[in-house]
């Protein structure tokens, strides 16, 4: 076993007014079951699940904050008070586990109003079967989808205006951080990318116009959010085929947000478009330390890290500030403890962290 007692790791990340634990967080994951919007029992058990696995923070799945911006009809939302109601017994449950949790805040665009992965038709949902029409910067559909129409003036400051009204939602929800979901070929990386936004208005043209709604989202929601909470954004780093966003880009656009109160980047990557991926262990890592080196800003790395000495990697050379795991985690909800035992990490007679007190006798030693 690994001699070290105090991985990177395991070392607390504080931002803002919040602290959290470590630095293994829950990579935001759809898991569409819910029923108009709103989140119930599959959401607090696989959510209090991961934390009682020693997560330091968790990230919501894909949190709509329009109707019409869920992925599937089978999305969660915050676009009503009935939502941040039942949105509150999930965040006291995690609480109560010693995590943090942030909500990521989401529309979907063009890649909206599709059946989930499982179901046996796929595409866009059509309106006779819960589907909705879609919106989008430009007229262009994601490859196997239905054509969006084009937002106006008025439809643009609608979106803002949405995302601002999730944030006091999820301020009366009692969320620990926001995240504003501008990755995956949703809504905002639709209108960061020149492949899916073709305007000449002031929200096209060069990377300052197509970053223009991104950049008023964060500035309403860092306004409706306590200036002691920290305002996360994921970002997709690259659109791996050319003519689309690339790293250089990404890495200006955070720069932008710096200034804006946002404190850490959240880089994934892809989505757009269909193109091909370069997957391989950490593929990601690189993406993430270019962000932060440009940017200033803290960063969290995801894809591929499936243990956790390639996690502590990725912290001991200064590619990130955090590592976020998504699939491993569905695996294996105690991951963190895993990984924990993986590095040395002490077990306290009193369920020193991570491990919780009710977990000791599984803790390999």
């Amino acid at each position: 076993m690994p001699t070290t007692t105090h991985p990177a790791l395991f070392t607390p990340l504080t931002l803002r007014g919040v602290t959290a634990r470590n630095r293994v967080w829950l990579a935001p994951m759809c898991q569409y079951s819910a029923e108009g919007g709103m989140p119930g029992e599959w959401q607090l058990v696989h959510l209090a699940a991961r934390a009682s696995g020693g997560f330091g923070l968790l990230v919501t799945e894909a949190t709509a904050v329009v109707p019409e911006g869920r992925i599937t009809p089978q999305d969660v939302g915050l676009w009503s008070d009935e939502q941040a109601l039942a949105w509150r017994p999930v965040v006291d449950a995690v609480h109560a586990r010693g995590a943090l949790v942030a909500v990521q805040l989401a529309h979907a665009g063009r890649k909206a109003s599709t059946y989930r992965p499982w179901s046996a038709a796929q595409g866009t949902v059509p309106p006779d079967d819960g589907g909705w029409a879609t919106v989008a910067p430009s007229p262009l559909p994601f490859p196997g989808y239905a054509p969006p129409t084009e937002l106006d003036a008025a439809g643009i400051a609608g979106v803002v205006d949405a995302f601002a009204a999730a944030t006091r939602r999820a301020l009366a929800a009692g969320f620990d951080a926001v995240e504003v979901h501008a990755a995956h070929g949703y809504l905002l990386h639709q209108f960061l990318s020149p492949l899916s936004n073709e305007r000449t208005d002031g929200y096209g043209g060069d990377l300052a116009g197509r970053a223009r709604l991104l950049l008023e989202v964060v500035r309403t929601v860092r306004a409706a959010w306590p200036e002691d909470r920290p305002l996360l954004v994921r970002l997709s780093a690259t659109d791996w085929t050319d003519g689309g966003l690339t790293v250089d880009d990404v890495a200006t656009v955070a720069t932008w947000l710096a200034p804006l109160g946002v404190d850490l980047v959240d880089v994934s990557s892809g989505g757009n478009v269909l193109a091909p991926v370069a997957v391989g262990p950490g593929y990601q890592v690189p993406f993430a330390r270019a962000v932060r080196e440009a940017s200033g800003l803290a960063t969290s790395a995801v894809g591929l890290i499936g243990s956790g000495a390639e996690a502590e990697a990725v912290l001991t050379a200064g590619s990130a500030d955090v590592v976020m795991i998504g699939r491993p985690a569905l695996a294996d909800a105690a991951w963190t403890l895993r990984a924990a035992h993986e590095l040395g990490v002490p077990v306290g007679l009193d369920g020193g962290a991570p491990w919780p007190p009710q977990y000791v006798r599984g803790a390999w030693v």
